[in-house]
């Protein structure tokens, strides 16, 4: 029976959130296989944990640590300097599961990240493949990449010049007047995304793939423009700002609803070209150009966009947008007529409490369900709500912090299992459903910190509950201990991917 007991209970401990630091440490033990690894990356930890596993010999654990979405990210600080590279690419890459609102790393680790000279000891992987994973990972704010073009490092310089369009004009000359000959050769080089000439004979090297961001956002030649047309490329040259107005009013009559409605919300777009598009025979056309006096700045535009054809279930990750509209704006939008305009605004987290008020009443669901997802002051109900109507937003939704924990008993016969795990897992309930025929809501009732402890050691030997049981707060520390002892005393072997 121990056997098959044994990873059910290290598992429910690992994540038991009464569980003491001195439990939790025994858990990065060799013998406890998986469930520290678990454990040190899926759920947060008290600090005396944090620094066990900073300092463990084990790079797993150290490596699972670096993923981990929620202990602070300013705590994970000394991985960036890991031995291992590994350890410093799951740092740079990022929580394993992708939340949809994923926090920044400091400027310190990013500072260390970004301006490595290897990629660690073990030699298994390069700086620049450690800080390819970075770039990729969401956790370099705005505030970082705004602030590049006047970092002390020469590298951090050269590399704001590879956004060069994003650059004030008064960083641009800094960059090409920069002390550094490196630098101001990399300005030089950056400069030509606004320069018709220059872009047309870089065009080349870009390839197929490469053409979407050239024809998207470089200053175009003609001959360019007309290549865009010919080819059939207009998508991008349908949101590039430096679109001439003669390309402009051709891609207003383009065949493709999906081109005319990406042009009828353009700031540059012309009166008379706007009110023809009111018209438009497509109803999304007609929509976006009923939108256009919101879209006055590219900002605007761009936030418009965001949103625009997604649907209710859209899970696309919560980023700032660069650069933001005014929260006037944002004001404006949740007062309007239009769904769109009430869903960008509810998406937006600083709208005031009583739009937020508003909003949470909204006649349109998606604007209920972006509020839920965006906003941290929509009401808990509401987060509710979206969670037993909306399965795609549910993983998203039990991160928050403002999501109901109890006051769910009306669901616990929901026909949908995951629902009813919620309920089995409210406190309140007086009759935790141990028995129903799902797992993950057997597990969640054992685990009801309802629950008296002494009534779990009959679940704690069922195979069925045993990890619910396991992970009970309500089991007492002591017993906590001993089912450890019991786990780590003769263990045949040990789990391999706990040896790495």
């Amino acid at each position: 029976m121990l056997d098959s007991l044994r990873e059910l209970w290290l598992r429910g401990l690992a994540f038991n959130p009464a569980a003491p630091s001195d439990v939790l440490i025994r858990l990065m033990d060799r013998a406890a296989g998986e469930a520290g690894l678990l454990m040190c990356e899926g759920r947060a930890l008290p600090d005396a944990v944090i620094d066990a596993a900073l300092r463990h010999p084990v790079s797993a654990v150290r490596s699972a640590l670096a993923r981990n979405q929620y202990v602070a990210p300013a705590r994970l600080a000394p991985l960036a300097t890991d031995p291992s590279g590994i350890v410093r690419a799951h740092l740079a890459g990022g929580p394993r599961s992708w939340p949809r609102w994923v926090r920044p790393l400091p400027d310190d680790t990013l500072v260390t990240l970004l301006t490595a000279q290897d990629g660690g000891e073990d030699g298994r992987l390069t700086a620049d493949e450690i800080i390819g994973e970075l770039e990729s990972s969401r956790q370099i704010p705005l505030s970082f990449r705004h602030s590049l073009a006047d970092r002390e490092h020469p590298g951090l310089r050269i590399r704001a010049t590879w956004s060069w369009e994003s650059l004030t004009p008064a960083q641009r000359m800094r960059l090409l007047d920069d002390p550094d000959p490196a630098v101001r050769e990399a300005a030089r080089d950056g400069s030509w995304v606004l320069d018709p000439e220059r872009v047309e004979a870089k065009l080349p090297s870009y390839g197929l793939r490469g053409k979407p961001f050239v024809f998207g956002t470089c200053a175009l030649s003609p001959a360019l423009v007309e290549q865009c047309f010919a080819e059939g490329m207009v998508g991008p040259l349908a949101r590039n700002r430096h679109a001439p107005a003669h390309a402009v009013a051709r891609l207003a009559r383009h065949p493709e609803a999906g081109i005319r409605a990406l042009v009828a919300t353009r700031p540059d777009l012309g009166p008379d070209l706007a009110a023809e598009l009111t018209k438009d025979p497509d109803d999304d056309v007609r929509m976006c150009a009923r939108l256009h006096p919101f879209s006055r700045t590219w900002a605007e535009y761009d936030m418009l966009h965001r949103f625009i054809g997604h649907g209710p279930d859209c899970t696309c990750p919560i980023t700032e947008p660069d650069p933001q509209p005014s929260p006037d704006w944002f004001a404006a939008c949740a007062a309007s007529g239009e769904p769109v305009l009430r869903r960008v605004a509810a998406s937006w987290p600083g709208l005031s409490a009583e739009l937020v008020g508003a909003l949470a009443r909204d006649e349109d669901e998606e604007v209920r369900i972006r509020l839920a997802c965006h906003h941290p002051l929509a009401p808990p109900r509401l987060l509710l709500d979206v969670f037993v109507t909306r399965p795609a937003h549910r993983p998203h939704l039990l991160t928050l912090p403002a999501f109901p924990r109890t006051g769910m008993s009306h669901l616990i016969n929901h026909p949908d299992p995951q629902v009813r795990a919620l309920a089995a897992s409210d406190p309140a309930l007086p009759d935790p459903p141990v028995e129903d025929p799902d797992e993950s809501v057997r597990r969640a009732a054992a685990a009801n910190p309802g629950l008296a402890s002494d009534a779990l050691e009959s679940l704690l030997a069922n195979p069925r509950t045993a990890e619910g049981a396991a992970a009970n707060p309500s089991l007492p520390v002591p017993r906590m201990h001993a089912l450890i002892d019991r786990c780590l005393n003769d263990v045949p072997t040990l789990s391999t991917a706990a040896q790495h």
